[in-house]
């Protein structure tokens, strides 16, 4: 797969449109998904074809995806459904040759801990978003095994609201015989490898994409509450709690980060 990926990356993409590269990821990822032995489902809000193929409408402004995150496997798996360009951290760009085909696939690189990173990416999701493309965020900024859903960043929704966009939640489940599994997370300190190794174990492993219902912010509504609309309706279709869960409180005497780096780590999420 990933010298099928490198031939396609090397040789077709450099002269592609980014409809037809689209096009291409679909089918790439929908193999990838079949070659680590996982079933795809799609449920809930019925899909136009051409976003369905491309990802792409030029009829329309483009979408902006806010999804729950569990596994790597999640991009595959939305790309699969809906072909769109991923806000991802720039230190994923400079892995090797896996860095080069994520760049080439036209993931949207953000720098933690720059000063004007939520401005530099804000700025190039407003840009795909006006030529109608779809942009997908993980606004929880870190993966779970899927058990819970942790509290949702709104910087990146501010394009979206600025534009007048649709805010699509997507709720993404993996399941082993219609049970709940963590067979896919990727999650803490585990490395490719293992995951790799805990899917390729797993038996009748599904991942499910639900598509919901889209959202449009009311008048004066925020991006906070429009984000935590997104959270709430992934929450439900998840049967998760709608609250966000309370952080655990620090043993005494334990280190806290100071509050400036806290808050300028939560900004890029």
């Amino acid at each position: 797969m990933l010298l099928a990926g490198l031939a396609i990356g090397a040789g077709v993409f450099p002269w592609q449109s980014q409809r037809a590269r689209n096009r291409i990821i679909r089918r790439w990822s929908r193999v990838l998904l079949w070659v680590c032995g996982l079933r795809l489902r799609v449920t809930g809000v019925p899909l136009d074809p051409q976003i369905a193929a491309t990802g792409m409408a030029p009829w329309s402004q483009g979408r902006l995806v806010l999804a729950n995150h569990i596994s790597w496997i999640d991009v595959f798996a939305i790309d699969a459904t809906i072909p769109s360009r991923f806000v991802a951290k720039a230190e994923i760009g400079r892995w090797p040759v896996a860095g080069w085909l994520v760049t080439l696939s036209g993931v949207l690189y953000v720098e933690r801990g720059r000063r004007h990173a939520v401005a530099a990416i804000n700025h190039k999701v407003r840009e795909r978003l006006h030529v109608g493309e779809t942009v997908v965020v993980f606004p929880e900024g870190t993966t779970t095994d899927g058990s819970t859903l942790l509290p949702f960043h709104s910087n990146m929704v501010a394009p979206a609201l600025e534009l007048g966009c649709e805010l699509w939640p997507v709720a993404l489940r993996y399941t082993e015989d219609g049970t709940p599994s963590d067979a896919a997370a990727f999650v803490g300190d585990m490395n490719l490898v293992t995951c790799l190794w805990n899917i390729f174990c797993a038996r009748k492993l599904e991942v499910e994409v639900a598509l919901l219902p889209p959202l449009r912010a009311a008048a004066g509504e925020t991006r906070h509450h429009l984000t935590q609309r997104a959270r709430a309706a992934i929450a439900a279709q998840l049967g998760l709690p709608a609250e966000e869960p309370t952080p655990a409180p620090a043993p005494d005497g334990a280190d806290k980060p100071p509050a400036a780096a806290s808050a300028a780590a939560s900004a890029v999420q």
